[in-house]
């Protein structure tokens, strides 16, 4: 079976009911981190092959704080991507960001307590670079698409990671605004930092589905708004996807493929046997045989 794909997607269920989607399979895999959240929906869009993932899992059954980030991220490695994707409902902290519109952010605030963040550990160290978390080529891509599609796109924000699953409390929310981040979320800081480990470009696409608990004017947050601003916009998640993705599918010049080159500090004739074979998709590249 050949598993080579280049652009992988996380996000809800629906995104891979794309128009023009062809070959599509689902495919199940085991990890040495634990089982992903779902099987891997794969076909090939325009001659681009593809891996999609719900991170809830279909139905969305798994709260943020289980999901198993390395087991998610790590599969769509084992699939070769290249590059992801991720869909993600948030809410706003900014006036001008209203629900529906779509922020591509290029930062992350971590405020989760609860998570594996991190491939390394067990024997091996390694620090990868993360100052700039979001890969540059694809947020480019997808602002670009997104703005010729005529969605509502805002380029560029911080996503503060909360751990959840309760919706912040109001004392909570006015304090990140005063903090200047833009879009506040449970899920995807966790991925941002595997996949550069992982050494797979990474851009988020932040739907805005609500204004958290701050706006005074606006009723507080609930599922149910929740979800029918998220009914709305799938279509256009869909088709930001399908535009963006051939633009994104060529060789890469960005530094997220080589992110492991000079991160691992550990030498190697000290990493565990267990170690060398658990990470072995991630640095086997990098130790001598």
């Amino acid at each position: 079976m050949n598993l080579e794909t280049v652009v992988g997607v996380i996000g809800g269920s629906g995104l891979y009911e794309i128009q023009g989607l062809e070959s599509v399979r689902e495919v199940e895999l085991s990890t040495p981190f634990g089982a992903p959240s779902d099987a891997f929906v794969t076909g090939v869009l325009g001659g681009v092959k593809m891996a999609f993932l719900p991170r809830h899992g279909r139905g969305h059954r798994i709260l943020s704080t289980e999901i198993n980030f390395r087991a998610n991220v790590w599969g769509m490695k084992k699939l070769g991507v290249t590059r992801i994707v991720s869909i993600s409902a948030v809410g706003s902290m900014r006036e001008d960001v209203a629900p529906g519109d779509f922020v591509v952010v290029d930062q992350f605030f971590d405020r989760t307590r609860h998570r594996h963040d991190t491939f390394f550990g067990g024997g091996v160290v390694a620090h990868v670079m993360f100052a700039d978390p979001v890969c540059p080529e694809v947020r480019s891509a997808l602002v670009e698409t997104g703005r010729a599609l005529g969605l509502r796109m805002h380029d560029g924000g911080t996503y503060v990671n909360m751990e959840g699953p309760q919706f912040s409390t109001r004392a909570e929310s006015r304090i990140y605004r005063t903090w200047g981040v833009d879009v506040i979320g449970m899920t995807n800081l966790q991925e941002a930092r595997l996949a550069r480990e992982a050494e797979i470009c990474y851009a988020t696409v932040a739907m805005a589905t609500d204004y958290d608990c701050w706006h005074e004017s606006h009723e507080d947050v609930t599922v149910e708004a929740i979800l029918a601003v998220m009914a709305r916009n799938v279509d256009n998640a869909r088709r930001l996807v399908a535009a963006t993705t051939p633009g994104i599918a060529g060789a890469r010049s960005c530094a997220c493929g080589s992110a492991l080159a000079t991160a691992i500090l550990t030498a190697p004739d000290r990493i565990p046997a267990e170690a060398r074979e658990r990470l072995d998709l991630l640095i086997g590249k990098y130790l001598p045989a």
